[in-house]
């Protein structure tokens, strides 16, 4: 399913299988989650994505042929291919083990080819081996909203109360995390959607309501999944002294100007880039130990339209995984 241009339908398109090339493997692919990442690359919001572009980036598939010098997987290996798909090594970013900084970074189903289809190829120093403990449907939302959601409660801080904005695929995940490291959360959606609070309860949290409700207690900590800049002074506004509001998004929209009194006291804004490897390997290692659970809706990959569709109205429960 082949994105020609942006703002425009996904194209189903019968390619040539891919080749893979030096460090590369050919990876059959079994699962593809949906992630908001998507649309902004559709909607023009991320520019100078190579086009046409097969997107997906929450990939899990199993090595089918290695390229020459790869040696990492063996042909049948089942593995997960993320964002991050590949980087220098060498920059000041790199060097410094801040890999997902990277300046001449390469990013799946953005700059090269993703995983809504049926072969896709990926450096192997950027898949990583999957938990048995998961189906290949459920493992896939874990390739980013689970990888992007553990970054972002790391950076987040060690505070014990945690607000997330914006209760989808990520929040789903990490709540689960964060209940495990003895925290509390505290759930925010969209006015009206009693639904997606129900579903924050069903899995912990403490409290949930609208996103522009004052909870109640204040915050250690919050994470902002959604990607909507009026939500940060409202973050702010729910966050104790000294406490941090972590924008998880690749993409947001402007942040309005706010009284300087929100900011005070030593509270941070902070963005969350990418993700480095160490992130994969902590994640994966941890997630089935919880264990994590993914809430998931399998979709036919000839139907990615209507899958997007379905992910920009918000009508859904958990993560929409697109199926080859």
């Amino acid at each position: 399913m082949v994105l020609d241009r942006p703002q425009t339908p996904l194209r189903e398109l019968q390619m040539a299988q891919p080749v893979p090339g030096n460090g590369q493997v050919l990876v059959r692919v079994l699962a593809c989650g949906v992630c908001r990442t998507d649309l902004h690359v559709i909607d023009a919001d991320l520019s100078d994505p190579k086009l046409p572009v097969v997107l997906g980036h929450e990939i899990v598939g199993r090595v089918a042929a290695a390229g020459p010098g790869a040696e990492r997987f063996a042909v049948g290996a089942r593995v997960g291919v993320p964002w991050l798909g590949w980087t220098d090594g060498t920059c000041e970013y790199c060097a410094s083990g801040r890999e997902n900084l990277c300046d001449r970074a390469q990013f799946t189903g953005y700059t090269i080819d993703g995983g809504y289809a049926e072969y896709t190829v990926a450096d192997e120093r950027f898949c990583f081996p999957i938990p048995e403990a998961y189906s290949d449907v459920e493992a896939a939302p874990l390739m980013c909203a689970g990888l992007i959601g553990y970054r972002s409660l790391r950076l987040a801080g060690d505070g014990q109360r945690i607000g997330l904005y914006g209760f989808g695929a990520s929040a789903h995940i990490i709540v689960q995390v964060a209940l495990h490291q003895g925290r509390r959360v505290f759930a925010f959606t969209k006015a009206g959607d009693d639904a997606g609070q129900r579903f924050a309860r069903s899995l912990g949290a403490v409290w949930a309501g609208d996103s522009t409700q004052q909870p109640p207690e204040a915050l250690d900590a919050a994470i902002i999944f959604a990607p909507v800049g009026e939500l940060v002074p409202i973050a702010l506004a729910a966050t104790r002294k000294g406490g941090a509001v972590v924008c998880a998004g690749i993409h947001m929209s402007a942040i309005p100007s706010f009284s300087y009194d929100l900011l005070w006291e030593e509270r941070v804004i902070r963005s969350v880039a990418n993700l480095t490897r160490l992130d994969g390997d902590e994640f994966l290692t941890l997630a089935p130990r919880i264990p994590v659970r993914t809430t998931t809706t399998p979709v036919p990959l000839r139907e990615a339209n209507a899958a997007l569709r379905r992910m920009r109205e918000g009508r859904l429960e958990g993560a929409i995984v697109l199926v080859p």
